[in-house]
C-alpha cells in the first residue's frame, strides 16, 4: 500500500508486463491514477503513449467516480502474443455500462468515450463479479 498525496493507493500487482491498482471513489483518484500509469509507462519504455494513456485513464475514472462509491481499479497489461498492443482497463462496482453522448460545444463534459472511440485501436465493455470494466486497447511500439 502506498500514498499519492494524501491518497491511498492499494497496489495489486505490478510484477511483469501487468500492473493494477485501486484507488478510493475519491475526487484525488484521477490525479494518482494519471501518476501511477504514466511512471508505470515510463518503466515500461512506453512514454510515447503515456498522455494518452494518462488522459483516456482520466477520463473513465472520472466517469467512474461521477456514479460509483466504491472502490476503482486501474489495470494495465501488455498482453503476450499481441505485441505492440496495450490492454488497459477501469473499473467500478457499479453494473450500468456508460454511454456515448453527443456533446454541444459549450458542454464542459460528454466527451470521455467520444475521445475513447477516436483514440484507441478498440473498446468496450463487461461486466464482472461485483460491478463492471470498461477497457480500450491502443498500439505501442515494439
Amino acid at each position: 500500500m502506498g500514498s499519492l498525496g494524501g491518497e491511498v493507493i492499494h497496489v495489486i500487482d505490478t510484477g511483469g508486463d501487468c500492473a493494477a491498482w485501486t484507488f478510493p471513489a475519491d475526487p484525488g483518484a484521477v490525479r494518482a491514477a494519471r501518476s501511477v500509469v504514466r511512471d508505470r509507462l515510463r518503466d515500461w519504455d512506453l512514454d510515447s503513449v503515456g498522455d494518452l494513456t494518462a488522459l483516456l485513464v482520466s477520463e473513465l475514472v472520472t466517469n467512474a467516480l461521477r456514479y460509483a462509491t466504491g472502490p476503482i481499479g486501474v489495470r494495465l497489461t501488455r498482453p503476450a502474443g499481441l505485441g505492440g498492443v496495450l490492454l488497459v482497463e477501469v473499473s467500478d462496482p457499479l453494473p450500468d455500462f456508460p454511454h456515448e453522448r453527443v456533446a454541444r460545444p459549450d458542454d464542459e463534459g460528454g466527451r470521455g468515450l467520444q475521445l475513447l472511440d477516436s483514440t484507441s485501436r478498440r473498446w468496450g465493455t463487461r461486466t464482472g463479479g461485483a460491478g463492471k470494466t470498461v477497457w480500450f486497447e491502443l498500439a505501442v511500439p515494439r
